[in-house]
């Protein structure tokens, strides 16, 4: 069965059809050819199931406020606000846009988004100091991975849809040392390129041009505040503090900094709606597969042919590592979590490995597979941005790599990275 059902999702995906029509279509004619009695029904009703959690609710509306933050000046105000600080420094600019890719992570939740909205501004300023082109957007690319660890992550709340019982503010909360550590790593490394490669300086800003621009990201600084803030105090919880993402977007970008008018928010409101649907069909589809495969006993088997009766905590860990970051190089981050969490989380827990920990492994592979050839998706996001070539996008890429792999063993190793703010 497992063989006929992976046969039938490679044809399907190498005739084109995109990732939601095999994740659909292959396990309907799987229970059609192994159980025709079964009702269709049941199919259907595995599918709706799949979109009734109430935490799917954080989905569009922290989709709907990153394509106003988008739409708007808040990268902007952002990446002035870092550069008055550590643009004059050597490598000061790397730093800016890595620096930048964090904080409006903690803003979209999205690494497409967070390529999209730092990497045009940033990618001519680096230009502009001396980078070359294929420099700058494996930066771009690979900074705005930490959207995926950075809380509001939907990387996050996919997972938890798919484990089952696990706390998604908890999750937020868990993300935001590994997600520092990944800015770190990346900071210290093109300081360190930059003085090798004779990186020119850019222009120090005095103390007051350095207020101004922190008067003006003070308030795009308060969102992730806000919302981290009001969840880890118990003030609100994570779907709440998604629907006050927007209210606060939109008091910034149309209230305050005046960058969006009333009329264009249809028009923001309709991307937002087109993302989500495409979304939620991966995820109903992904709840249909997953029960389709639990119903053939398919986990169990995997489980046993890869981690053996009695794995250890660590064994499982570094199992997780390896087929999350591999799935991710050729899926779509979401579609891997939905199909794989289900698989190993059981494996997982029985082996006392914390589900919160889980999460952040997941997570932060998913992000490190979507920024790694041949088949990353910011990869091919940021090919169509800069519109540039797939070969120049990756040329620069395998330090970075390196560097993710090397913290993803780091948090394998020591769960209290990913623990530590959560625990009593």
């Amino acid at each position: 069965m497992l063989a006929t059902l992976l046969s039938i999702m490679i044809i399907l995906l190498l005739l084109n059809f995109p990732m939601m029509i095999p994740l659909i279509l292959a396990p309907v004619v799987i229970m059609l050819i192994y159980n025709p009695n079964l009702s269709m029904d049941i199919l259907m009703k595995q599918l709706m199931t799949g979109i009734e959690s109430p935490v799917l609710l954080c989905v569009p509306l922290f989709i709907f406020a990153a394509d106003i933050m988008t739409a708007g000046k808040t990268s902007q105000r952002l990446l002035d606000f870092v550069g008055s600080f550590v643009g004059h420094i050597r490598g000061g600019y790397a730093v800016t846009t890595a620096a930048a890719c964090t904080m409006f992570g903690a803003i979209s939740g999205s690494t497409q988004a967070t390529v999209v909205a730092i990497g045009r501004p940033m990618r001519e300023r680096l230009l502009k100091m001396g980078y070359k082109d294929s420099q700058a957007m494996a930066l771009i690319v690979n900074a705005s991975d930490v959207a995926l660890l950075i809380p509001p992550s939907v990387g996050m709340i996919i997972y938890a849809l798919a484990a089952g019982s696990v706390s998604v503010g908890d999750l937020f909360i868990a993300g935001i040392i590994p997600g520092v550590i990944v800015f770190l790593a990346f900071a210290i490394y093109n300081i360190i390129h930059a003085k090798v490669k004779n990186i020119p300086l850019g222009e120090k800003a005095s103390w007051k041009e350095r207020f101004v621009h922190f008067r003006k990201a003070l308030l795009p600084l308060g969102f992730p505040i806000i919302i981290v803030g009001g969840i880890y105090t118990g003030i609100f919880t994570p779907v709440e503090a998604s629907g006050i993402s927007v209210l606060y977007a939109i008091i910034l970008e149309v209230l305050i900094f005046k960058t969006i008018k009333w009329r264009e928010l249809p028009g923001i409101s309709l991307s937002t709606g087109l993302v989500t649907s495409a979304v939620f069909i991966l995820v109903a589809g992904g709840q249909l597969f997953t029960w389709v495969i639990g119903f053939a006993g398919i986990p169990r088997m995997i489980t046993e042919a890869v981690l053996g009766t009695d794995p250890s905590a660590l064994f499982v860990l570094l199992m997780v590592s390896v087929f999350f970051f591999v799935g991710c190089m050729f899926v779509d981050p979401i579609v891997v979590i939905l199909v794989l969490t289900p698989i190993f989380a059981p494996a997982a827990e029985a082996a006392g490995v914390d589900l919160i920990h889980l999460g952040i492994i997941v997570t932060f592979q998913a992000a490190l597979g979507s920024a790694t050839p041949p088949f990353g998706v910011d990869i091919f996001t940021a090919s169509a941005v800069f519109n540039k070539p797939y070969l120049e996008v990756i040329k620069s890429t395998p330090p970075y790599i390196v560097m993710l792999i090397a913290i993803g063993l780091l948090l394998v190793f020591f769960p209290e990275l990913s623990l530590v703010l959560i625990q009593d």
